[in-house]
């Protein structure tokens, strides 16, 4: 398994069609074979960051997850748009 934790902050006054990319987003990716978990989230302190966290069976799961395109779509042709900063960073369980 591999996780990817995102943060990112978005423009403001872009909240509300970032909540839109993203549950449409989320949508497609948990129908995707290798796809364990992705879950969004908007914080409670400030309502222009937000983070996913995805898990994939593996790197081939991930890598056909970027390759999709929902991924072209909601991500590079959409949220990409929004976006002030973003982080990513891979994670492996430890167990």
């Amino acid at each position: 398994m591999i996780v990817l934790i995102v943060h990112m902050t978005i423009q403001p006054g872009k909240q509300d069609e970032c909540i839109h990319l993203l549950r449409e987003m989320t949508a497609e990716t948990v129908k995707e074979p290798g796809c364990i978990q992705y879950v969004t989230h908007q914080s409670t302190e400030n309502p222009l960051s937000f983070a996913f966290y995805e898990s994939y069976n593996d790197q081939a799961a991930l890598d056909a997850h970027r390759a999709s395109p929902h991924f072209a779509r909601y991500i590079r042709g959409g949220i990409d748009v929004l976006v002030e900063s973003r982080t990513r960073e891979l994670f492996l369980p430890l167990t």
